[in-house]
């Protein structure tokens, strides 16, 4: 961030926001005047006339509405933007004039984001990023609100760059577009039980409110009030994931409604997606190092995928940190995944579907001593304690034994199975996950580093944990419980030399390190 000079320099001109947004920012007052001043005329209406208590709501909400957009009129009126051919200069503030500057050689995101009340004047939040994740939001700069024109224009000449040399036109244009086929995956995700949850919690939140949650809950009673207890949790449990499953089908829709993942001339891929809230986020090539395939139990058991990439600089600021920015494609089936995930890399073959090696067998039997230790281990402190108070939890430690021990022994070996790893061509792959298992396709060029691992456990079992450290995604991704020699070998063929000067023909040591500023 720096500051500039007042004036234009040749070739630069000052714009300012759309003058519409005052109609947005009315709007949402007018919407927030309604939501609060009905339940309060009300109220006012029990001690006084009721044409009074209007009144003096009416004059509250002509007062939060005026003053609210005079605010915003102001804030219009002294902020304005400026793109030169070096910086792109935005200067704000009544009392503290605020001055921010990006240089434009640093810009790698121009994202535009517009809810229902800004698209119907066709206005469009404009986000301008560098890629870096610092806080207080020092590497971007945010416009409220300019035209949809305008936002296309920033972002068409901000991230204008000259066509890679070896640019593929086979591989230019649409990617992929959302089939409408594909939102059967959306009650089979992790979303379902957590909107089930979330609406039988704001059902009790919202009784509570207004005095009435006794009522509610006997309520419930009532309508179970021949069914056994453990018959009516079940029951409840179904509701509320049937409630999670049509909410879960609302919110598919307005995310990926319209979904179009493009690649445009000059190596950026464009994401546009949204039913009711537009969204276009652009993400440089060069700032790709990979994709990662992620299969959530539900939508893999359906036979399903999705695609998320692995870059550099996806949250610009602590509340834009959103999972989604990086989604290239929802859950789709699963030959559609690796086509697009290959499309995305610019690679002759899927590597996401390479044939990958399985890890020893002493990696499953750590899966499943870990797995039944999880389930045992309750089962026995309830068991001690049935014995010393009372036999109901020796009958729970039972219970609690016989439906997760089966459960807990499939997971266990589905994620031994979940293991492997390969070189597919230019990318090093690495899978692992048994509830949300994900295959990583991580360019070997954007490998900076090896972390090896190995605990006393491991070291008996002739197992260890590979690292790869990357400047992308979470910074590092695991290849777990491997053989020694497999490890190594894979590190040696993905990045040749550069774990090799960091090994000794000694006894491995419990943990060695290696890392590089180059690879």
């Amino acid at each position: 961030m720096s500051t500039g000079p007042e004036e234009a320099r040749p070739g630069e001109e000052w714009r300012r926001l759309d003058p519409r947004t005052l109609l947005v920012t009315a709007a949402v007052f007018c919407g927030i005047a309604v939501g609060a001043g009905v339940p309060l005329a009300a109220g006012l209406a029990g001690g006084r006339p009721l044409w009074q208590a209007v009144a003096w709501v009416l004059a509250g909400a002509a007062l939060l509405v005026g003053g609210g957009t005079a605010a915003d009129w102001v804030r219009c009126r002294r902020t304005r933007y400026r793109v030169g051919p070096d910086r792109v200069d935005l200067h704000t503030g009544l009392l503290l004039l605020k001055r921010r500057s990006l240089a434009r050689d640093r810009i790698r995101t121009v994202d535009l984001t517009a809810n229902p009340l800004q698209r119907v004047p066709g206005l469009v939040k404009v986000r301008i990023g560098t890629g870096e994740s610092t806080g207080g939001g020092e590497s971007t700069l945010a416009l409220e609100l300019v035209t949809r024109a305008e936002g296309e224009r920033l972002r068409r000449e901000l991230l204008a760059r000259p066509a890679a040399p070896e640019a593929d036109p086979a591989h230019d244009g649409t990617l992929a577009v959302v089939d409408p086929r594909w939102i059967r995956y959306a009650p089979v995700s992790f979303v379902a039980p957590a909107l089930g949850g979330a609406a039988a919690g704001a059902v009790m939140q919202v009784s509570e409110w207004f005095g009435a949650q006794a009522e509610v809950i006997d309520w419930i009673g009532d309508r179970f009030r021949e069914v056994s207890l453990p018959w009516m949790v079940v029951d409840l449990f179904l509701l509320a994931t049937a409630a999670g499953a049509v909410g879960a089908l609302g919110l598919w829709v307005e995310m990926w409604w319209n979904h179009r993942l493009e690649r445009e001339p000059g190596g950026t891929l464009r994401v546009r997606r949204g039913l009711f809230t537009a969204r276009s986020v652009t993400l440089e090539e060069r700032r790709l190092r990979g994709v990662e395939l992620v299969e959530p139990l539900g939508v893999r058991l359906c036979g399903a995928a999705r695609i998320d990439a692995v870059a550099t600089g996806l949250a610009e600021d602590d509340d834009e940190k959103h999972g989604d920015l990086k989604t290239l494609l929802p859950a789709a089936p699963r030959a559609v995944a690796d086509r697009v995930a290959a499309e995305v890399l610019r690679a002759p073959e899927p590597p996401t579907s390479a044939p990958l090696a399985a890890h020893p067998r002493a990696a499953r039997a750590r899966r499943l001593r870990r797995a039944l230790g999880a389930v045992l281990l309750p089962a026995a402190v309830l068991a001690l304690l049935g014995a010393l108070l009372t036999p109901v939890l020796l009958y729970a430690a039972a219970g609690w034994t016989a439906v997760l021990a089966p459960l807990a022994v499939l997971l266990a070996r589905d994620a031994y199975r979940s293991l492997g790893h390969a070189v597919s061509g230019a990318h090093l792959v690495t899978r692992s996950g048994t509830v949300r298992r994900a295959t990583v396709a991580l360019q070997r060029t954007g490998i900076i580093g090896w972390t090896v691992k190995q605990s006393y456990f491991q070291r008996r079992a002739g197992l260890l944990t590979l690292t790869a450290t990357t400047a992308a995604g979470e910074g590092a991704y695991d290849v777990l419980d491997a053989g020694e020699s497999q490890a190594l070998a894979l590190a040696d063929r993905a990045v040749p030399g550069l774990l090799a000067p960091f090994l000794v023909p000694a006894a491995t040591p419990e943990t060695t390190e290696a890392r590089s500023t180059g690879g």
